[in-house]
């Protein structure tokens, strides 16, 4: 196992031996083998080197590394917005990148990515945090899909648990009844070659764990005579009602069947 830790701060100063360190100290002692790097996941190819050079594989990838510049939207600076998108986007990139033709060749891979709840429902003085981890899923969702057909599977976690970073922000009864050790099994599992789970979203902590999946209301369609802002308003209270004909679209395939009933209903109307 490769611990990679750049060991700065939670907002992305500094760097240090320690954090990475550590954890391989701890997995050494429980029986295991690892071996430290310190890279920045900007530079996800030194990091993959480092794994191809001591076991010439790899086989899982774990996108963890995240910082913190919350600020409020009015003062939140180009470095704030830049630094957070390296890290957590970028960063998982490079990471997936670096192992994709690996993985491709050797026919196996699994990747765990990390999001959060904030991307996923937006959070106060989080828009580069929730921009950064919506993109993740976004990017998950398109290597599930084209890793499928060499048995490379890629899902993504929402998990709330007690970390270095998340302790900036939560009390210490919160951050202990959010034990890391509950997330990790469930990381496990989905990087374990029997889950055959692939482009999933998990939120979970403290030992509850769930998927989402999107939601599309019925919708309404403008009549073909009719396209002004009078009409999209008479038929507003169809397009955001939930509560009949709700469907639950998988894939941009999705998007076509009702697109076309609209033409289709069009064209029966010149």
């Amino acid at each position: 196992m490769i611990v990679n830790d750049l060991g700065g701060s939670h907002s992305g100063e500094g760097a240090s031996h320690r954090a990475a360190d550590l954890v391989v100290d701890e997995i050494k002692k429980a029986g295991g083998e690892a071996a430290a790097n310190y890279d920045s996941v900007e530079f996800g190819d030194k990091i993959v080197k480092t794994a191809l050079d001591k076991y010439g594989r790899v086989d899982i990838i774990i996108n963890n590394a995240g910082i913190l510049r919350d600020k409020s939207y009015a003062k939140m600076s180009q470095q704030d917005w830049d630094l957070i998108y390296t890290v957590h986007l970028k960063g998982t990139h490079m990471l997936c990148k670096a192992a994709w033709d690996t993985m491709r060749a050797q026919n196996y891979g699994r990747i765990v990515n990390v999001a959060s709840a904030a991307g996923i429902y937006g959070n106060n003085g989080q828009a580069n945090y929730s921009a950064a981890k919506l993109g993740i899923v976004g990017l998950t969702n398109t290597l599930a899909r084209e890793g499928a057909s060499k048995n490379i599977h890629v899902n993504v976690i929402a998990p709330l648990a007690g970390s270095r970073m998340t302790a900036t922000v939560m009390p210490k009864e919160m951050l202990d009844a959010l034990k890391p050790e509950f997330v990790a099994p469930v990381v496990a599992y989905l990087s374990h070659e029997s889950c055959e789970e692939n482009g999933g979203l998990f939120e979970l902590g403290a030992g509850w764990v769930a998927k989402l999946r999107w939601a599309r209301a019925a919708g309404a369609v403008m009549p073909p005579n009719d396209q002004s802002i009078e009409a999209v308003a008479k038929m507003w209270s169809k397009v955001v009602d939930f509560d009949k004909g709700q469907t639950y679209p998988a894939s941009t395939q999705d998007t076509f069947p009702p697109v076309m009933e609209a033409v289709e209903l069009y064209k029966s109307k010149l």
